[in-house]
């Protein structure tokens, strides 16, 4: 079972993706250096692996979403 993200871990990924998004990846690691050097507030451990777990999540839900679009444009052209 997966745990329920906060609004706060919420907030703070979305906005962070507004703001930088390119410098994000669905690479946890990658994701979690970039929080050290990027967070607008202070982060415990246990927040940025948080924040970086839901970027990545929002980010492959973004490749997915997109992969649909691309598959329905395809189709219609047929």
């Amino acid at each position: 079972m997966g745990g329920v993200k906060t609004k706060s871990v919420k907030r703070i990924a979305k906005y962070l993706l507004d703001m930088y998004p390119d410098m994000f990846s669905t690479d946890f690691e990658h994701n979690k250096q970039i929080l050290k050097e990027k967070s607008p507030v202070r982060l415990t451990k246990k927040e940025r692996n948080k924040i970086a777990g839901y970027l990545v999540r929002l980010l492959k839900l973004k490749q997915k979403e997109q992969e649909v679009e691309v598959k329905e444009e395809s189709s219609e052209a047929q």
